[in-house]
């Protein structure tokens, strides 16, 4: 394997993971320098978690080396893998909520040191001095749980300093972030980088994450196909490393045709969530609806749907009302719904593929009290089929597959109710690059197939390559129009900022 690069903070040579003769790396080499970022990409299942586990050591490679600092590393535990500075902050921060600001940012180094009691005044004193490193303020006493999620995210990021890290690994550091936070933490992130800290991105938004890397790691179905410097790499020439293939961004552009109009909104109002909201919608339009965090985007979808009651308004779809704060109305009047978080709200994820899909229509496959299980079955699989759902069975739980084969069973689902619009709520959260533009796909062809269609999001590309017409929100009121094809992603970030 070659001698030790003694410049190297993470050298990992050969790494090899078998589960159960699956091989989920194959001699993958991964090397890090001291205040180097690296950008980790690929598709779900391309093998970049089972990476992070191996070098954090929750897992144990089945072959290969590892050496933090120059020292080789063998029967790697997660505590060693910290003690020698290397930290994970994962999606959900794996924060204590109930505890304060202080306290979680100084209990991982309170333990490390083996202490008898927690000593709150160096508790303080370790955080106050973690958070002035990076220039953040946010009250040391403040309960955690009552944090916004970028200062979450900056508190996680303190824990790992105050252990000392030489390396933070961030899984997916900007998904819920607005585009102001994201600039933040990239600011934060040089800084650490100044001071020698290095840091490994694994994230479906390249473009930001591009921004701030020097290297770039690719890997598909567990073997590194491209390495090279990040100015090397674009979007769509790191999108053939991890698919093998071009995927084409389209633009719909302005919405044609002279189709009568399928909802209408009045004048909605939920005094805290959204004001005085008013627009149309015409049958087969890609509608999106974006702005930043509290903006009152995703409260309106729910409103659209019947799970947020607006004080006052009107909907109305094909002419006929539609009643307020009434799901099983909005569902009757054949509206669906497809939430951001589908892992709680929108999928049974220890029932059966064929059940998700099945709910909402047993009462159509209904024969004298028994069910028509061949044409539910039928009815089901057909669905998957249509929307290329990839799994060997439709008995397997829904938690088998992929986030972008979950987003698929969601829509399946209400698209087997045959619904004149469908509210799609962050269609492509958590999907991989190559599973987001085959959705991108199904949603331009509903719109095509006379679908109304409803994107609420805030990934700019997604709005770009979907919609017809974006609506801007901005403090709960709508405050822009803007037709497909007519704006750049710069300039509508700039909108929804301002």
């Amino acid at each position: 394997m070659g001698s030790p690069d003694t410049d190297a903070l993470i050298e990992m040579r050969g790494i090899t993971k078998r589960y159960a003769g699956v091989t989920a790396l194959d001699e993958v080499d991964f090397v890090v320098a001291p205040g180097e970022a690296v950008c980790l990409a690929g598709e779900n299942g391309s093998g970049k978690s089972t990476l992070i586990k191996v070098l954090s050591g929750v897992e144990q490679p089945t072959e290969g080396t590892i050496r933090i600092g120059g020292e080789r590393m063998t029967g790697l535990t997660p505590r060693r893998a910290a003690a020698a500075g290397v930290l994970v902050i994962f999606q959900d921060f794996s924060l204590f909520p109930n505890l304060t600001v202080a306290e979680n940012i100084a209990f991982v180094s309170e333990l490390a040191e083996h202490r008898q009691f927690f000593n709150r005044r160096a508790a303080r004193e370790t955080a106050r001095r973690v958070l002035e490193r990076i220039g953040v303020d946010i009250p040391l006493d403040a309960r955690v749980e009552h944090l916004p999620v970028a200062h979450k995210q900056l508190v996680a990021i303190c824990r790992a300093l105050a252990c000392e890290a030489r390396l933070i690994i961030m899984d997916e550091p900007t998904t819920a972030l607005t585009e102001r936070e994201v600039r933040r933490l990239l600011g934060i992130i040089r800084l650490l980088k100044d001071e020698g800290v290095a840091v490994v991105f694994v994230s479906h938004k390249l473009a930001e994450v591009l921004e701030v890397s020097e290297k770039v790691v690719v890997l598909r179905n567990g073997r590194k196909v491209a390495e090279g410097p990040a100015e090397d790499f674009d979007a769509a020439s790191l999108t053939r490393h991890m698919t093998g293939r071009d995927v084409a961004r389209a633009s719909p552009g302005a919405f044609g045709g002279t189709a009568e109009t399928l909802l209408k909104v009045e004048a909605l109002n939920k005094p805290g969530s959204f004001s005085n909201v008013s627009f149309e919608m015409r049958r087969g339009e890609v509608l999106g609806i974006t702005g930043l965090l509290g903006s009152g985007r995703t409260s309106l979808a729910k409103a659209l749907f019947g799970l947020v009651a607006p004080d006052s308004g009107r909907i109305t779809l094909d002419g006929q009302n539609v009643p307020l704060g009434d799901p099983v109305a909005a569902a009757r009047a054949r509206i669906g719904y497809v939430p951001e978080d589908r892992l709680t709200e929108g999928l049974f994820l220890t029932q059966s593929i064929l059940r998700n899909v099945a709910v909402g229509r047993l009462d159509s496959h209904e024969r004298r009290g028994f069910l028509d299980m061949k044409a539910l079955i039928g009815e089901a699989g057909d669905w998957l089929t249509r929307l290329k759902v990839k799994t060997p069975s439709l008995s397997a739980p829904v938690t088998s597959l992929s986030g972008g084969n979950q987003q698929r069973v969601a829509l399946a689902r209400w698209l087997a109710r045959a619904p004149k619009m469908l509210i799609l709520n962050g269609p492509s959260v958590g999907v991989d690059v190559g599973s987001k533009a085959e959705i991108h796909d199904i949603i331009r062809d509903l719109g095509a197939q006379g679908l109304g269609v409803i994107v609420i999001s805030d990934d700019l590309p997604e709005l770009l390559a979907t919609c017809h017409r974006i609506l801007v929100m901005r403090g709960g009121e709508m405050v822009e129009e803007i037709e497909g094809g007519s704006i750049t992603e710069t300039e509508l970030a700039h909108k929804m900022a301002s």
